[in-house]
């Protein structure tokens, strides 16, 4: 089918999958953070065992998008993630998301190979590379931080993200720890500075359309 619309892709890897003796813990944390992301399967794959890729029609979500993606894999031990994002328009929409076409798709993937000569874990390419530019590098300094996360961190983080409007005391609730302890945990994630980045990031997007 021909499309012609603006989108989003985020395409990624997870890093250090093959050290992990039980391969299917982390896929099954990857298919729910996915599926959270997007309830309809035709927008998301996993791929070459370890590789995925998603749709986010909503191009001002995709960096929380990225960021939920992130603290879940976070969440497991020893594993993190290399996410690329595209911005661009969809030409062709196939069956499923590895079949539709278009320049989100193209930027995602050019810049998921870009990363990995890089060493670097979150980039986004836009048709824009003014805005390209000043994201890069808030997201290099973001990375400082998240690629720093502990279980715990990349936990909250998570949490936050999907319940982003109860009281931190109803969080704690959710995993029996009290307030403060939720509090102390988002402030070493730097929640609030990633909160605030993801507000910038939607301004930022808003100028493409």
């Amino acid at each position: 089918m021909i499309s012609n619309t603006i989108t989003s892709v985020l395409t990624g890897d997870i890093i250090k999958s093959r050290d992990q003796i039980n391969p299917e813990v982390w896929i099954k944390v990857l298919k729910e953070a996915l599926s959270y992301l997007s309830k309809d399967k035709a927008y998301w794959e996993i791929y070459r065992g370890d590789s995925f890729q998603i749709e986010i029609k909503d191009i001002r979500s995709s960096f929380i998008a990225a960021l939920y993606i992130k603290a879940c894999i976070k969440s497991i031990h020893g594993l993190d993630v290399r996410l690329a994002i595209g911005i661009g328009n969809k030409t062709y929409e196939g069956e499923n998301v590895t079949e539709s076409n278009g320049e989100a798709f193209v930027f995602s993937g050019e810049t998921l190979e870009t990363l990995k000569k890089e060493k670097q874990n979150l980039r986004i390419k836009t048709n824009n590379h003014e805005i390209d530019e000043i994201l890069n590098l808030y997201f290099k300094l973001a990375l400082i931080t998240m690629d720093s996360w502990t279980i715990n961190s990349a936990e909250i983080v998570k949490l936050t993200i999907e319940n982003p409007n109860i009281l931190q005391s109803e969080l704690g609730k959710l995993i029996g720890i009290n307030q403060n302890a939720i509090s102390s945990r988002q402030k070493r994630a730097h929640l609030d500075e990633l909160m605030a980045l993801d507000l910038m990031y939607r301004k930022k997007i808003d100028t493409l359309t």
